[in-house]
């Protein structure tokens, strides 16, 4: 534990890659296969979810310290992150020599869940007693469900690469699906036998990064494959062995979430991986991200919801044959087989992406303005002599997507922000006039220079109308571009309308607030999107 709360802090004070490389190196070569697994796992972003709710965690934190509950919420207001507000405020305690990382996570950590409060306040409580301020600012991250550090799971596969000299692709693969934390693991990890093939595993993604610049300065528009860029959940389904799996790109087995596409995995010949978008899909057109959603969020899979949300595969790229790895092809050979396997198929569930043709790049901008009508986000560009990569690369694969819907909304609520920005009001609620009032209907948290948060943040502190709680309800005076990716009718939202991915695009100082838009401005874009 103490080394790896070591590791932590040291993560935490640089921001330089070569930096961190150099600390897990020297972490791995001093701690336990059994510790370094955890500490892979914990950092690559598995960590686990919240195992005591937070009320009981303040409660029992303002206790040991003596101190009133409303001063605790006060400096966890102002600290703004709840694992450093305990840490800051437990009082210190005589430190002995501390368990290492595996047994505090196996015999202390996980076993939290399964217990009664009262024996779930005693061990909280005798771990606080136990660490160190920095063992305990970690044990606080770990059990609040909040850990994280400033490193990649590239920047982690990158270090063991280099501590290990196996080459970063097998790593990145082997980390891929469900793998037990175990020191046995830890050591197949970083096996010279890369001969080894978990038949439900999947390949890392390869990412695109978003076009800036112009499509031309990549040269002739013949070298490049274009085609839509769909709004679902990229995947990839695997048939090895008579077993197949679907996967999504945040390594989630779900199979089971989407039967329909297993089932068809079974009509894919042995041996074969294909890439590719979920998309919702009905009467021979995609619906929208917020249909999907009613797939995902559900506990239970009715007959209804699948017959409500058909699923497809928009077929992407192949990525093996026959058992064989083909990623290391170039794009237009296995573009080809694509095509061919679809075909093969012929599985209704089962569709090739359609490719876009186009003389020159003027003529593929003019598609890519007709995306929305696709009920696409715009277009994915992929270099016809490209392989397939691991993780975000740039100069093969760009996205060039549509530019977002626009919105002029006028601020009504302010809460604090977490982390670096706590102690300032950074998380706003926009609205927007229906009649002579206004009404929410988005909340942003990003988009301001850190000069405009400080400047918003002293116009919410001078106009503040109500409190409720956190949240402060402010004079509506301030216009913002609101700029978002989609925007879907909503019975759950008072405005009657959602939209995805919110931000700031900049600060309208030159409009006052009866200038904002009006929600019939806005319910007008759902019918374009429609």
């Amino acid at each position: 534990m103490q080394l790896f709360a070591q590791l932590f802090t040291r993560l935490d004070e640089t921001t330089r890659t070569n930096r961190k490389i150099a600390e897990l190196v020297a972490y791995f070569q001093q701690a336990p296969p059994e510790d370094s697994i955890w500490a892979v796992r914990f950092l690559i972003g598995r960590r686990p979810k919240r195992l005591i709710a937070t009320r009981k965690l303040r409660r029992w934190a303002a206790e040991l310290a003596e101190i009133p509950d409303w001063l605790f919420d006060a400096s966890y207001s102002r600290v703004g992150d709840l694992a450093e507000t305990i840490t800051l405020l437990l009082p210190s305690h005589p430190t002995h020599p501390c368990p290492p990382l595996h047994e505090w996570i196996e015999t202390r950590l996980l076993t939290l869940r399964t217990k009664g409060e009262v024996e779930q306040r005693g061990d909280v409580i005798a771990a606080w007693q136990a660490l160190d301020t920095a063992q305990r600012f970690v044990w606080n991250k770990l059990i609040t469900g909040g850990f994280r550090v400033g490193v990649s799971q590239k920047l982690v596969v990158r270090a063991l690469s280099q501590f290990s000299g196996i080459d970063a692709a097998v790593i990145a693969h082997r980390l891929m699906g469900h793998w037990p934390p175990t020191a046995d693991f830890f050591r197949q990890l970083l096996s010279g036998d890369t001969a080894d093939a978990d038949i439900s595993r999947p390949y890392p993604f390869c990412l695109a990064y978003p076009l800036d610049g112009a499509p031309d300065l990549l040269g002739p528009v013949s070298s490049w494959q274009a085609e839509w860029k769909w709004d679902g959940i990229r995947a990839q389904v695997i048939h090895r062995r008579g077993a197949c799996f679907v996967w999504s790109r945040g390594e989630e087995l779900v199979s089971d979430r989407f039967p329909e596409i297993t089932a068809m995995a079974e009509r894919l010949p042995n041996g074969t991986v294909v890439d590719g978008e979920l998309v919702a899909w009905l009467d021979d057109r995609p619906l929208d991200f917020g249909a999907l959603q009613k797939r995902i969020g559900r506990k239970r899979l009715t007959a209804a919801i699948r017959s409500a949300v058909p699923v497809r595969l928009m077929a992407y790229d192949l990525l093996e044959v026959d058992g064989d790895d083909v990623r290391w092809r170039p794009l237009r050979w296995r573009a080809s087989a694509l095509s061919e396997l679809v075909a093969l198929v012929a599985a209704s569930e089962l569709m090739r992406s359609p490719l876009i043709h186009a003389d020159n790049w003027e003529a593929l901008s003019q598609a890519r303005q007709r995306a929305r009508c696709q009920r696409a986000e715009g277009l994915m560009l992929k270099h016809l002599d490209s392989g397939y990569g691991v993780g975000r690369r740039r100069g093969d694969w760009w996205k060039w997507k549509v530019d977002p819907y626009r919105v002029d909304a006028v601020m009504i609520y302010a809460q604090g922000g977490h982390g670096r920005r706590s102690g300032l009001y950074t998380d706003y609620t926009l609205a927007v006039w229906d009649g002579d009032r206004l009404v929410p209907f988005a909340k942003a948290y990003s988009g301001l220079r850190d000069s405009e948060i400080r400047q918003v943040d002293r116009f919410v502190r001078q106009n503040t109308i109500e409190r409720f709680g956190p949240v402060r309800s402010v004079t509506p005076a301030l216009v913002f571009e609101i700029a978002f990716e989609g925007i879907r009718r909503s019975i759950r939202h008072k405005s009657g309308v959602a939209v995805r991915f919110p931000r700031i695009a900049r600060w309208r100082k030159d409009k006052p607030a009866h200038e904002a838009d009006t929600l019939d401005t806005v319910k007008a874009l759902i019918a374009v999107n429609e």
